[in-house]
């Protein structure tokens, strides 16, 4: 079906993302339509709908985004500490250079349409589970209190990025170590109660 097809679908997407970088988070879907040469009806045909391009450009972008975290939390050969600010940094200089991408799927998309917000969250989560499973696997944590700690580090850096875009007096370092405080407090924690247990057992 022409309406399906990969490259042309990636073609719009490509026009979408120009409209994004340059209007903000407001790019209306006819701005969009324009730069692409077509006409909003044809445009959403592509997609489904209007929800279907919404999540079609998250998937694009937010995967992209897990993708370039992921080697980051799993590089075994580097201290708790160190990944997690590897980890940090990494993902508050994507959100930061891709603002208005960012607002706009976070913020406008994720606002306006419950079907891209129910999406936006599954993307989420999923980075969530992961990370609690390399917490599990690494034996940082049991596998429940794992899936605890990664959906809690993965919505408190998500959170904290949202409230640092607005606050673009901090610098970047300060927000970065007090993540990574929490982070390794947190794992600390548990690791020392294990052993005072161990020592009184």
């Amino acid at each position: 079906m022409s309406g399906r097809d990969p490259d042309r679908r990636r073609a719009l997407l490509d026009a979408a993302d120009r409209v994004i970088l340059r209007e903000g988070p407001e790019a209306s879907m006819a701005a969009i339509a324009a730069e692409a040469g077509i006409t909003k009806p044809i445009l959403y045909r592509h997609f489904g709908d209007k929800s279907g391009l919404y999540e079609a450009l998250a998937d694009r972008h937010v995967r992209t985004v897990i993708a370039q975290l992921r080697p980051a939390f799993a590089e075994v050969a580097t201290d708790l500490r160190g990944r997690a600010r590897t980890t940090i940094t990494v993902y508050l200089d994507l959100i930061s250079a891709n603002l208005n991408l960012y607002r706009f799927l976070f913020h406008r998309a994720s606002a306006e349409d419950t079907r891209m917000r129910s999406h936006m969250t599954a993307l989420v989560r999923s980075l969530g589970e992961e990370l609690g499973g390399v917490l599990a696997a690494e034996r940082v944590a049991e596998p429940v209190r794992a899936q605890v700690l990664g959906h809690a580090f993965v919505g408190m850096v998500q959170t904290t990025g949202d409230w640092w875009l607005e606050h673009p007096e901090v610098d970047r370092a300060e927000v970065v170590e007090g993540l990574v405080d929490v982070i390794v407090a947190a794992v600390s924690h548990r690791s020392g109660r294990a052993s005072h247990a161990a020592g009184r057992g």
